[in-house]
């Protein structure tokens, strides 16, 4: 699904937050990043499961020293992309299709159940042919296990409970509020996050704590409302005490 940020957070990039800001990402080239689920038919992933791994896929990759160093082979793509409207976009793959885009430059990031693979970003229009020919549709996904509630200390992607998306318009957005949590982050919570694999819960935020939620300064992602969706907030990012407890990540 694609999936832009309307309006980051005002510390999430340079002067992200004024009009000219919003205007001079639209002038620049866009790019998007690329994720595809794993969705065998005999075995499709837990949606909970999905929709953690997802954001994990955002992270490993923001991570990755090709996207990180000066001269990593991805750093100029992952520039252009974070510089202009954050997109990404979720397909779904099986067999052949699946194996074909293993084959593709990328990391597979796995869950308890399931596989996303994330590519380094591309041209809106430069997909390659063993992508550009997956559905984006039909990622609807069902829970396999109560995911119960999440381990405390642990970072909370939070979903607005007033709205209903498919699994992949929610795995974008759970990317979004993982990317936006890690532009936060200094170095040393960027890396003892990482050393851990990147651990993380997502769920359903109850009304009256999603209210809460978005009256505090943590990290929030607003759908631009391409697909799907009216613009508005979706995910909000609550940092665990275990690996991102910095101001703007949890509450007071």
């Amino acid at each position: 699904m694609t999936s832009a940020f309307d309006t980051p957070a005002p510390d999430a990039r340079p002067d992200s937050g004024s009009d000219s800001a919003s205007d001079d990402r639209d002038e620049l080239p866009q790019y998007v990043l690329p994720l595809v689920v794993r969705l065998e038919k005999a075995t499709p992933p837990g949606r909970t499961d999905a929709l953690e791994t997802s954001a994990r896929a955002v992270l490993t990759l923001l991570s990755d020293p090709r996207a990180t160093e000066a001269d990593g082979e991805w750093a100029q793509r992952v520039a252009a992309w974070e510089d202009a409207r954050i997109r990404k976009v979720v397909r779904r793959a099986r067999g052949g299709e699946w194996r074909r885009a293993g084959e593709l430059p990328g990391l597979t990031v796995t869950g308890r159940e399931a596989e996303v693979r994330v590519f380094p970003p591309i041209p809106l229009d430069g997909w390659p042919k063993d992508l550009a020919k997956l559905q984006v549709s039909g990622t609807d996904l069902e829970e396999t296990a109560d995911p119960g509630a999440p381990d405390p200390g642990l970072p909370v992607l939070w979903l607005n409970p007033d709205l209903e998306m498919s699994a992949g318009k929610t795995m974008a957005q759970t990317g979004h509020a993982a990317q936006l949590a890690w532009w936060r982050l200094d170095d040393a919570r960027r890396k003892d996050w990482a050393e851990a694999g990147f651990p993380l819960a997502v769920r359903t935020a109850a009304p009256d704590q999603w209210a809460d939620l978005l009256a505090s300064d943590l990290p929030v992602v607003h759908d631009a409302g391409f697909t799907e969706i009216a613009p508005g907030p979706t995910v909000a990012f609550e940092g665990g005490t275990r690996y991102c407890d910095t101001p703007g990540l949890r509450r007071a």
